[in-house]
Parts: structure tokens; C-alpha cells; sequence
């Protein structure tokens, strides 16, 4: 199956705060890179907060690898680099990686998805989470359930301190587990993080 790939120009938002700074909105509100307070004030420069770290890079790096060799790729699209959805107005939410399924009319554009993808992954919290009620769980829970309100059908938090995965589905029991935990992703694919690392060579 063939996906459409269209060009439109974009309007650059405004904000009192700059554009870069803002990670996602979420339920109407502005949710800022963790960090963004020591660029506005001058203490760090905006490229020391942007970019991830190489513990979560290489996460990204590893699974979106495994994902590549064991979807089927004719079937679904496979995005990474933090690929944005629009849900509706004031809810523009991001994943680290996602897994969308062709057969929902995707037409690629300068814009965000605008579809559900099947899959979400997600590495560690990218926010302020001071900023957020109950702070960083509380951030994972209230996307989780935007995104799976959303027809986003399985959601899935890989935090690396503690070493967690954090599974939610619209069906089942959201469920906390260990790297070495079997995940089922999609279909018949199956991850187990701990194994994938030691097959990497990677000391976890």
C-alpha cells in the first residue's frame, strides 16, 4: 500500500515563549522542554536542552531498528525524530516512535500526523515536569490517556532511571514491567528490550 506525500506552506506560531522551547500541548496548554528555564535566563544555550541523551538516542536507535526488520512494512509506517500528531486544538502531542497503519489514508505533509498511529513509544520524559501536576507520572498518565482517547491503541513508556516499561492499551490492565519483560508491540512482533541490549553488546 502507497502513502501520498503533499507540500503546504506553514504559519509559524506565537508564543510568549519561543517556538523550540515548547515540546507538545496537551488539554490546551503549553508543555516546555525540561531545561527551557535556564536558556530563557541565559544560563544554557537552546542546543544544550534540544537535543537527547546518548542513553536515550541509542534506545530510539536500537528499537526503531528491531521495528524496521520485524513489521510489516507493507502494511504500516514506521516514523521516529520525535514525529508529531495533531489531535485537535490545543492538544499537539509528539513520539519518539510510531507505528501507523496505511490502511487509515495517510497523506505525508509538512504538518503533523493527523492519525491515530496503532503504536506509541516513548523514551523517558522530554518535559518540565515541575511544572505539571503530579509531576512526571502524572504528565505519563495524562497523555497516555489523550493518545489512547485519541484511537491510539497501544501506548508504550520505556523509562531508563528506573530501568521500567510502561505498557497501556484501550482493552487491558496498564501494566508496569522490568526491560527484560516480553512487550507484545503489533501482530506477532514481540520486544524484549533487555535481550536486544545484550544482543547489542550494550551493558544495561
Amino acid at each position: 500500500m502507497t502513502v501520498a506525500v503533499s507540500t503546504m506552506p506553514t504559519k509559524r506560531r506565537k508564543s510568549g515563549v519561543p517556538d523550540y522551547l515548547i515540546y507538545e500541548t496537551l488539554n490546551g496548554r503549553p508543555l516546555y522542554r525540561r531545561g527551557y528555564r535556564e536558556v530563557l535566563s541565559g544560563k544554557k544555550k537552546p542546543a544544550e536542552i534540544m537535543g537527547s541523551s546518548s542513553l536515550q538516542a541509542m534506545l530510539v536507535s536500537v528499537i526503531h531498528g528491531f521495528l524496521f526488520m520485524h513489521i510489516d512494512r507493507k502494511r504500516y509506517l514506521l516514523a521516529t525524530n520525535e514525529s508529531g500528531i495533531y489531535l485537535d486544538k490545543g492538544n499537539n502531542l509528539s513520539n519518539d516512535i510510531a507505528i501507523f497503519d496505511k490502511a487509515t489514508g495517510l497523506v505525508l505533509t509538512d504538518k503533523y500526523f493527523s492519525v491515530p498511529p496503532k503504536v506509541a513509544i516513548e523514551i523517558d520524559v522530554r518535559i518540565e515536569p515541575e511544572e505539571f501536576e503530579r509531576g512526571e507520572s502524572g504528565y505519563v498518565y495524562a497523555k497516555t490517556e489523550r493518545l489512547l482517547e485519541f484511537g491510539v491503541e497501544t501506548v508504550i513508556w520505556i523509562t531508563t532511571y528506573p530501568q521500567k516499561i510502561f505498557v497501556a492499551t484501550r482493552s487491558s490492565p496498564w501494566l508496569t514491567q522490568n526491560w527484560d519483560a516480553n512487550v507484545p508491540v503489533l501482530d506477532d512482533v514481540v520486544l524484549n528490550l533487555a535481550a536486544l541490549l545484550t544482543e547489542e553488546d550494550i551493558q544495561f
